[in-house]
């Protein structure tokens, strides 16, 4: 064997949605802050997203967390979470899975029967307590940055859709938040095919159609996922949710920032009060546990503060590498499992 590049990974998942995490082979990536480093990973050199994501050392179904050291003093550590699309601002349930990587690899000490883990994101300082027990991260809970809405019921030209009405929200990542029942779309196993296609046209038709700048963050300036919204039948049903990602399927998780996108809509509306706890299920029924801590503003927006709790687990340890004589350094993508909006190699 004689790899010229190295790079070790924890397998790990948070309540089914895989979220793996980098923790060696990497020292930084150039950038002041932890924005600057995804804006680098993003318009300079993408080639570590594209070595771990892509074929055949990655796969579409998964996220790969790439652990710096914080650029904020206050944050015990950093990270970016890059998709088969791009680097993003932040996430949920790879949060989960990085604070529960940090602890039970033992990168950071573990406190029981809790340690609160400050992670530097470039959506802002995420603090997350960990529910520990021995030696295990039993929970981890999430307080997501300040969440709001800029669009209610915006209306949408989507191709084979006509007109329909969306909510856009910030919960770390833009969302266009689509009412499943209202396209006649009951989440489950059964419909992921059908809602990966629609979600697909409908991001693309809000990328197109509906502008929106971060107030504090220009950088983050365009809606990245779709996530239809559903409740459970019946009087205090859990809320029921199903978010597609790029290029083409489904989040098995609850989805913490489309969560906390959904926590905002529903604060604006009132159907839901600051200290509330709701259920949100995934389209595999795995779940995450919400509720809203406080309000806030962010430039002259209302704003809340989400808290969202889920489960993570790690499942394999990994060295991933290259041989000099390999023709696919960066990987490859086929629209077999990557679908027609596959990213270019």
């Amino acid at each position: 064997m004689r790899w010229s590049k190295t790079v070790t990974v924890v397998g790990a998942h948070a309540e089914g949605e895989v979220g793996r995490v980098v923790t060696g082979g990497v020292i930084d990536i150039p950038g002041k802050t932890m924005l600057d480093k995804m804006v680098h990973l993003n318009r300079e050199d993408d080639s570590i997203r594209r070595f771990t994501l892509f074929e055949p050392r990655g796969s579409a179904q998964m996220s790969v967390n790439l652990l710096l050291p914080p650029t904020d003093p206050q944050a015990d550590a950093g990270f970016i979470v890059m998709q088969p699309d791009a680097a993003h601002a932040m996430s949920g349930s790879n949060a989960m899975c990085v604070t529960m990587v940090l602890l039970e690899t033992g990168m950071l000490p573990m406190t029981e029967p809790e340690t609160r883990v400050i992670l530097d994101t470039p959506a802002g300082l995420v603090t997350t307590v960990a529910a520990c027990r021995d030696g295990k991260v039993e929970k981890v809970t999430v307080d997501v940055v300040a969440s709001f809405v800029e669009h209610l019921d915006h209306p949408l030209e989507v191709e084979g859709l006509g007109r329909i009405k969306v909510d856009v929200a910030f919960g770390g990542v833009y969302f266009a938040l689509v009412d499943a029942k209202s396209l006649g779309i009951s989440i489950g196993p059964g419909a992921a095919r059908e809602m990966v296609e629609l979600g697909m046209r409908i991001t693309k038709a809000a990328k197109q159609q509906i502008e929106v700048v971060h107030p504090e963050r220009s950088e983050l300036n365009a809606v990245g996922y779709t996530m239809f919204c559903g409740r459970e039948e019946g009087p205090g049903g859990n809320l029921k949710s199903g978010t597609v990602i790029h290029p083409g399927r489904m989040d098995r998780s609850p989805c913490g920032t489309g969560t906390a996108a959904r926590l905002a809509t529903m604060h604006a509306r009132g159907e839901i009060e600051v200290g509330e706890k709701v259920t949100q299920l995934s389209i595999i029924d795995s779940r995450f546990d919400a509720e809203i801590i406080a309000t806030t503003t962010v430039g002259n927006r209302p704003a809340v503060l989400p808290r969202i709790s889920g489960r993570a687990w790690i499942y394999g340890l990994y060295q991933l590498g290259v041989d000099p004589s390999d023709p696919y350094p960066l990987g490859y993508t086929l629209s077999d499992t990557w679908g027609p909006a596959i990213a270019e190699a």
